[in-house]
């Protein structure tokens, strides 16, 4: 694959990711945490894959981007998701 088509496979996924999320209430973002998780996971995977099978520096380069953001997204949403657990869970001296 040329880089070409690289920066254009890239640029396809970052809109339609951002179309994606930006289509939900933000009151819905916190709820549904466990399941953007689940997607970023798979994101993650994919960058992996792409980054080992590029044989070109371009595609390289953006597979590493994709690799670190999707992990920051990846952490990102474990540590939302612990925060709105830790909302919910019994506080000692409280009835």
């Amino acid at each position: 694959m040329t880089a070409t088509a690289w920066l254009t496979v890239f640029v396809l996924a970052v809109f339609v990711g951002f179309e994606v999320v930006a289509k939900v209430s933000s009151t819905l973002h916190t709820p549904l945490m466990s399941g953007a998780n689940a997607i970023h996971g798979v994101v993650l995977v994919g960058a992996v894959l792409v980054t080992g099978r590029t044989e070109t520096t371009a595609g390289l380069v953006l597979g590493l981007v994709a690799v670190v953001l999707a992990t920051v997204n990846l952490v990102g949403g474990f540590v939302v998701t612990d925060r709105m657990l830790e909302m919910f869970r019994g506080r000692e001296g409280r009835r």
